[in-house]
């Protein structure tokens, strides 16, 4: 039996729901210990700081591995990398569940990231292989709902488990999952690999993971020691040479994980402006508000993963729709409306002072995550269909690497912005000489107690003022880069009909309206 997928008529979709799962899997395990981070930090210790990188390793990882992934699953087999991902990541998250220390558990996260870098990569490149025409658009446009799906799933699932179980049960969902994935879904798979791949691009995979980690790290820094400190100027310097270097070394080897004439395409270049809309619409308010529903509010972690629904329920359904809605609407289109609703959304989520009434979330919180959701169907068939089939695993490992690269660069962004505000606001409302570094990362932390702790003379409901006065600005600075995605994707993808824009050409050209 050559060939799985063919001696089983209902292979080919058994293959997909594994791919789908694991596409569920990978963003389920970086959303959903954002809403553990109170209970992690009270068995484990730690302060705001070692406590993000709970998040950030994973991200950091997945986004910097995940390109090196796709080069080797053109080599040396699509199935065996997905298959070795899954088999890592299932082993890695037991191992989560039994972590004694919060350094364990962030260089297990780290290598998690890895893991599901490699099943991604492999599993999204098998699609190419094992669906054709119309039926792989259909099937990317599950896969994007499917990663959806576990962003979206992930803050309630987990609230749920913290509530009756505890934070470690997080991670052992990963391993059913994995073991799920194993036994129905790669059996079925058909191996695929690229006959003319010679090599992995090493020193591209270690610059670029160089420019992402230094970016990350001289972000974040720049609110604690200050912009033009030693520190951050070293790690942001560091950081444009890596990437000087990456960019030297994708032009020279002969086999390059980045090939950078794609970059001559307007519409590729569109392509890559979705996921960063997608970051700093859904994203990072998927990862800032459980913080504040937790720290400021003073919800329970199944409160504040109930609070979430609105915003996530979107795309379970939306993404699906926005794909089907291409048959009459220009793409661009659909991404300017869906990123514009977002923006909206975003600015009148900020309008909502710390102790308002639950109801008052919810509508800006459907906004949001329906306007984010429209494109969100788009983007992984966009990114496939600008190359050729035997080099879909350079594809699909260079988008999941913008997508990841995008919501990494935001996370660290949007914190750092946050910071600084509270530092701000924490200097023109409070007089006196300040802790105004540990004052700022306290309230950033949703650690209202801390914060008193620090500086006992403030009243609980000025802490909460001053956070609310810093989250508002920052939802402006989310709606504008929001609303600027969304414009670079409206200009770039404009000229190609929207069918083409998503079937890349896959289906014949008919005449379609802009």
């Amino acid at each position: 039996m050559d060939n799985p997928i063919q001696d089983h008529p209902h292979g080919q979709w058994l293959v997909l729901a594994a791919v789908c799962l694991a596409g569920m899997m990978m963003p389920l395990a970086f959303t959903a210990p954002g809403i553990a981070l109170p209970a992690i930090s009270h068995d484990l210790g730690g302060n705001a700081l070692s406590l993000g990188w709970v998040v950030n390793a994973f991200i950091l990882a997945f986004g910097s591995a995940v390109m090196a992934a796709g080069a080797l699953a053109d080599r040396f087999g699509r199935k065996r990398m997905f298959a070795l991902g899954v088999t890592a990541f299932g082993l890695i998250s037991l191992a989560q569940v039994f972590v004694p220390d919060l350094l364990t558990l962030n260089v297990l996260r780290a290598l998690q990231g890895v893991a599901a870098a490699m099943a991604m990569a492999g599993g999204s490149a098998s699609l190419a292989h094992v669906f054709d025409g119309p039926a792989r658009t259909h099937a990317y446009s599950l896969l994007g709902t499917s990663f959806g799906a576990g962003l979206a799933v992930g803050p309630l699932w987990a609230g749920f488990l913290i509530d009756r179980v505890g934070w470690r049960a997080i991670f052992l969902t990963c391993v059913v999952m994995s073991i799920l994935v194993l036994l129905f879904g790669v059996p079925r798979m058909p191996e695929s690999r690229d006959p003319n791949a010679k090599g992995v691009d090493v020193w591209g995979t270690v610059t670029f993971t160089a420019t992402l980690l230094l970016l990350t790290l001289g972000i974040l820094q720049g609110p604690q020691s200050g912009w033009a400190s030693w520190p951050t100027l070293l790690m942001l310097g560091g950081a444009v040479a890596a990437l000087v270097v990456f960019i030297q070394v994708e032009r020279t080897h002969p086999r390059s994980m980045l090939d950078l004439s794609l970059f001559r395409n307007a519409r590729f270049i569109g392509a890559q402006a979705l996921p960063s809309g997608t970051a700093f619409s859904f994203v990072v308010p998927l990862v800032m508000l459980p913080v504040r529903f937790i720290g400021i509010e003073g919800y329970n972690p199944v409160t504040a993963g109930l609070m979430m629904v609105p915003l996530s329920a979107p795309m379970l359904i939306v993404p699906l729709l926005g794909a089907l809605a291409t048959r009459w609407v220009a793409a661009s289109t659909l991404c300017l409306i869906g990123f514009t609703f977002s923006a909206v959304g975003l600015v009148w989520l900020g309008q909502i002072a710390p102790g308002a009434a639950h109801a008052q979330f919810v509508w800006p919180l459907l906004l949001i995550g329906f306007g984010a959701s429209l494109p969100w169907g788009l983007m992984d068939d966009l990114a496939i269909s600008v190359v050729p089939k035997e080099r879909a695993g350079m594809a699909a490992g260079f988008f999941a690497t913008v997508r990841l690269a995008s919501e990494s660069i935001a996370l660290a962004v949007v914190a750092a912005v946050l910071a600084g505000l509270l530092q701000m606001v924490i200097t023109q409302h409070v007089s006196g000489t300040l802790p105004v570094v540990d004052l700022g990362n306290a309230l950033a932390a949703g650690d209202l107690a801390g914060a008193s702790h620090i500086l006992p003379g403030v009243t609980h409901h000025n802490w909460l003022r001053l956070y609310g006065e810093a989250f508002h600005l920052v939802t402006w600075v989310l709606a504008g880069l929001t609303l600027a995605a969304g414009l670079v994707a409206f200009y770039t993808l404009r000229r190609a009909p929207a069918h083409q824009t998503v079937a890349a050409q896959l289906v014949p050209a008919t005449e379609c309206a802009k």
